[in-house]
C-alpha cells in the first residue's frame, strides 16, 4: 500500500514553498523549516516556520489567516 501523501503550501510576496510529506517524515519536515528558517539566503523566516510547524503537527485546525506575514 503506498502512503497517503501530504502537501502544505505558503505563497509569500514572489516566494513559493510547496512541501509534499508522508506522515512519517512530519519530524523531518519540521527539522527542515528551522534550516530553512535559519538560513539568510532563504526567504522563510522564523514567524513562517513556527506557523507551517503548528500546520503540520495540527492539520485539522481551521487556518485562521496567520500565514499572512507583510
Amino acid at each position: 500500500m503506498r502512503p497517503e501523501l501530504n502537501v502544505l503550501a505558503l505563497f509569500k510576496g514572489t516566494g513559493r514553498f510547496i512541501f509534499v510529506y508522508d506522515d512519517d517524515s512530519r519530524d523531518d519536515l519540521v527539522d527542515d523549516f528551522r534550516h530553512k528558517a535559519a538560513d539568510p539566503a532563504v526567504a522563510l523566516n522564523w514567524f513562517d516556520a513556527a506557523v507551517l510547524t503548528e500546520r503540520v503537527r495540527n492539520p485539522a485546525a481551521e487556518p485562521d489567516g496567520a500565514l499572512v506575514d507583510e
